[in-house]
């Protein structure tokens, strides 16, 4: 195995670095940070070098050298990059999500706005985990080996309770969500729950419950939480999306109603990958007399939002629409919000978009890659970018999520 020093030039999709060899060809480091002299062995993937990081010779000033976490010299998966203190990797991940606009959405980025500062510890309120020898754990990044929990940094006090001294019996996975303002648990495990004992979550002398329910159980036995989002109220069953975080809802639910701009009674808005109603209900709440058309299309997650959305206000009007976003047929609207998953809105979902002939949109991305190409589509389809702001919901790692806000 070729070893070589390469100085790392910038950050790129996947929490890599960017590195030139002496003939200019392009090294992938893995374990680098910006600027960092490093050596490396090198690896070849068909066309592309990767470098793994043997030593550090000269580091970036923001180089963590203890780890907030012991599982970390674990090799868990949970925080893949821990690397780097968390202003700089916020830094690091608007770099990315700028370079992203410009290579894949083809336009010349703004600025990218610095999102609330939030923690960067004790703020998960929903894990998925691994599960082996009844332990539940993390895996290892790059691989399929399972790493037990003795503790989580990063998850809430309640989670971090279940994960970590909850007896998983024989399930191969589990799910653990908490209501952070509710203190409402439920752990959702696969195959089923036999033999599966977990304490309660309780840590402040309040009274709790956790609701154990196997994977197997679920059509005939219904499961949900409650969490409290901005003031309102919304009910989150087993399988249904929801953001990880509790206070990062509520900062999207901020930068979404900022962007959209004043709304007034009688205007239409669609929630496009609209999950259990969070901005449509939120946005409702603030606009008595808004028209909501949700659009959804997982089963529980629609059911949540009927349930959400059902009494968003009195004077309005609100619909939930059963469809995958590609099949639907658009409703003219005034303002327009969408929070699709990683793959994004693509052409399909941008033509949707465009055919509401919404004048006020803001697109939510949990990819960096999907952001760039789809703001350049946007773009092209006649819409102004007029911000572009990072949300940091998963530091410690190289995840980035981003809200732009577009005019027409």
């Amino acid at each position: 195995m070729e070893q070589v020093e390469l100085r790392v030039e910038r950050p790129v999709a996947g929490g890599l670095g960017l590195a030139r060899r002496d003939d200019g060809r392009v090294v992938l480091v893995d374990g680098a940070l910006p600027g960092e002299l490093v050596r490396v062995d090198l690896v070849e993937d068909q066309r592309t070098t990767f470098g793994e990081v043997v030593e550090v010779l000269e580091a970036n000033p923001g180089r963590v050298e203890v780890p907030h976490c012991p599982h970390v010299a674990d090799g868990c998966g949970g925080c893949d990059h821990a690397d780097a203190q968390p202003a700089l990797l916020r830094r690091m991940k608007a770099e990315v999500l700028a370079d992203a606009v410009k290579r894949l959405g083809k336009i010349e980025p703004p600025e990218v706005g610095a999102g609330p500062d939030l923690p960067t510890e004790n703020f998960r309120t929903t894990m998925r985990l691994g599960v082996t020898d009844g332990r539940a754990g993390l895996f290892e990044v790059g691989t399929h080996d399972l790493v037990p929990l003795s503790v989580c940094v990063v998850a809430h006090p309640r989670v971090e309770r279940i994960v970590t001294e909850g007896g998983f019996a024989d399930a191969t996975e589990a799910m653990v969500r908490v209501g952070s303002a509710t203190g409402e648990a439920l752990v959702l495990v696969t195959p089923n729950a036999k033999d599966v004992t977990v304490p309660d979550p309780d840590l402040d002398g309040a009274e709790s419950e956790v609701r154990v329910v196997g994977l197997d159980e679920l059509a005939a036995r219904r499961a949900w939480i409650h969490e409290e989002v901005a003031g309102r109220r919304f009910r989150i069953s087993a399988q249904s999306f929801f953001q990880t975080r509790l206070d990062g809802a509520e900062a999207l639910v901020s930068l979404v109603a900022d962007g959209l701009g004043p709304l007034a009674a009688g205007d239409r808005l669609v929630d496009l990958y609209a999950g259990v109603g969070l901005f449509g209900a939120a946005l409702a709440d603030r606009t008595p007399g808004l028209k909501v058309t949700a659009v959804e299309s997982a089963r529980s997650s629609v059911a949540d939002a009927k349930v959400n959305l059902a009494n968003a206000n009195e004077a309005g009007e609100a619909r939930v629409i059963a469809s995958q976003v590609a099949k639907w047929r658009p409703s003219k609207a005034d303002a327009l919000v969408a929070d699709p998953p990683r793959a994004g809105l693509g052409k399909a979902g941008v033509g949707k978009v465009e055919d509401t002939g919404a004048a006020r949109v803001v697109l939510i991305s949990c990819d960096a890659a999907a952001a760039g190409r789809d703001v350049g589509l946007l773009v092209r389809r006649g819409y102004t970018l007029e911000s572009l702001t990072l949300v940091d919901l998963f530091p410690h790692t190289h995840h980035t999520e981003s809200v732009a806000v577009f005019s027409r």
